[in-house]
């Protein structure tokens, strides 16, 4: 098992049953089914780059996330 989904199952054993049950749902039909979609290389490759660029701490500012919104209306 990985790191990460061993935080994950235990962030849900906090949860209330009913949020465990659902959780418990979705790692099943997870498990259960073959992915419908796979990432091109250049996706991936741009996912690797976002990854890198927030565990350097760059993230967009307060402005040019309004000025983001903005544009699309919101």
């Amino acid at each position: 098992m990985t790191k990460l989904l061993e935080k994950g199952i235990e962030a849900v054993r906090a949860l209330s049953q009913d949020r465990q049950d659902m959780a418990g749902e979705l790692l099943l039909t997870l498990a259960a089914t073959e992915p419908q979609y796979r990432l091109t290389p250049e996706q991936i490759q741009d996912l690797q780059l976002g990854l890198a660029e927030a565990d350097r701490g760059e993230f967009a500012t307060d402005q040019e996330m309004a000025e983001t919104w903005k544009k699309f209306g919101l």
